[in-house]
């Protein structure tokens, strides 16, 4: 017989946690309104549709306080069934549905190897930066991976920013307050984007940065004195060489420094209220528009996680210079991303924000925004640096995502892909080389846009 689950009052504080109305959760999940609010009041359990759907609305939030395991087993049942990356086609939800029932064992068996053949196309991905590179992993290597490994988010340094935040004033006033009054630091102005003299306590700061670069620079300097224990147990249980940890040390500064300046609780409620407006989100928390994009991908706490997000930073060259994905699209990590991917384009056009529905070839589609940014030098005699961001979600997640507002989400995506050492398009006119390990077919007497063919 039939479990039945009564667990409304789960769903309604995640709606609550949310903060969306019952008419729009109900859309979510394609059920009424009246039916949901049976559903939160107890006066029906809540159905293995409804499970899936709330997995399927919302990934992140309710698999971590589901009550039940055997829901938890159907979830994660459901992406490796419906994963487009594996051939054979999907299975379809009653079949899931019937495998947790009667064979539980075996479907944990199917989750566990599908989380296999994920780390596996992960590891893929890594020898295939290696083979571009020709190199061993250098120290800036061993910190990206630490951060993707820990998904950007780092649980002690996050919450004690969170609790520090909540006792200081409002925006740089705050921060210097406490700076001066706890640790004696006096604000100066210098010729250098940050210099700290710990001989005198002094801070200088460059005058002629942006507003929000200099509030993101005392936060980084209060991280540092308040957050250094903390920060070396981290870096020193987490990285093996000396120069990897004092590179993981300073990121995890500026990762304090970002969680002091937008506070995870306050920042994930004002991202899901302005649907992740970035100009909004900057406006309210004095940040700028890369620090915000970067914050959004950080949201992954346990029972509290935002959107799945992809974030990166693309310098004129091409080069990825930051990156992060909680979805299940990776980078390149040495350059040789695709050049179909809109961010490629936004590092040439500044100041206008550029939108783009993308498939990879695992079948997922993805909306994502870029947008090309110049931060002043402060002189003629040092050009400004250029670049573009780029922050995307999946497309289940579009009516969250403000910039899918423009896209049609059922028109023709972008193909793109990783790294063409790694993508088996066949029909792509800009592929740079084939896949590694292809063989190279050659027509003497045709070709296309792309000299050879493989397979």
């Amino acid at each position: 017989m039939t479990r039945r689950i009564f667990a409304g009052h789960l769903v309604r504080e995640l709606r609550t946690r949310l903060a969306l109305p019952q008419a729009e959760m109900a859309a979510r999940l394609r059920i009424s309104v009246s039916y949901l609010s049976q559903i939160e009041n107890g006066d029906r359990p809540i159905t293995p549709a409804v499970l899936t759907a709330l997995g399927e609305a919302f990934p992140t939030d309710w698999a971590t306080i589901d009550p039940q395991e055997e829901t938890s087993l159907l979830i994660e049942g459901m992406d490796a069934a419906s994963d487009p990356s594996v051939p054979e086609g999907a299975l379809a939800q009653e079949i899931v549905q019937r495998g947790v029932k009667q064979q539980p064992l075996l479907v944990r068996r199917m989750v566990a190897l599908h989380g296999a053949y994920r780390r596996s196309q992960d590891q893929l991905r890594v020898l295939d930066d290696r083979f571009e590179t020709g190199e061993a992993r250098l120290p800036w290597d061993e910190v990206r991976d630490w951060f993707h490994t820990e998904r950007n988010y780092v649980d002690p340094i996050d919450r004690e920013a969170e609790r520090i935040a909540d006792e200081l004033a409002e925006g740089p006033r705050g921060i210097e307050q406490r700076l001066r009054e706890r640790h004696g630091v006096t604000i100066a102005s210098g010729e250098r984007l940050r210099d700290y003299d710990p001989e005198t306590r002094t801070l200088r700061l460059d005058p002629s940065q942006a507003p929000e670069t200099n509030l993101f620079s005392l936060a980084h300097q209060l991280a540092r004195l308040e957050f250094a224990d903390l920060i070396r147990d981290i870096a020193h249980s987490g990285i093996d060489t000396p120069a990897g940890r004092e590179l993981l040390s300073a990121g995890l500064a500026n990762y304090a420094a970002s969680a002091l300046v937008m506070p995870y609780g306050r920042f994930r409620v004002a991202a899901r209220e302005m649907r992740h407006d970035i100009d909004r989100l900057r406006q309210r928390f004095g940040a700028s528009f890369e620090q915000a994009c970067h914050r959004l991908s950080t949201l992954q706490r346990p029972g509290a996680a935002g959107i799945p997000f992809f974030f990166c930073r693309v310098d004129m060259a091409g080069n990825i210079t930051k990156r992060h994905s909680a979805t299940r699209l990776q980078f390149a990590r040495f350059g040789g991303a695709c050049p179909l991917w809109v961010v490629h384009e936004a590092v040439a056009i500044p100041d206008r924000i550029l939108v783009q529905l993308a498939e990879t070839p695992d079948g997922v589609r993805y909306v994502s925004m870029a947008k090309g940014l110049v931060k002043p030098s402060g002189s003629y005699t040092r050009p400004p640096r250029r670049y573009a961001v780029a922050l995307g979600c999946e497309e289940s997640h579009a009516p969250d995502f403000i910039y899918a507002d423009g896209l049609r989400t059922d028109g023709i995506a972008t193909p793109i892909g990783t790294s063409c050492r790694i993508c088996p398009r066949h029909d792509c006119d800009q592929r740079a080389f084939p896949p590694a390990g292809s063989e190279i077919r050659i027509d003497a007497d045709a070709r296309g846009a792309v000299p050879y063919g493989f397979r």
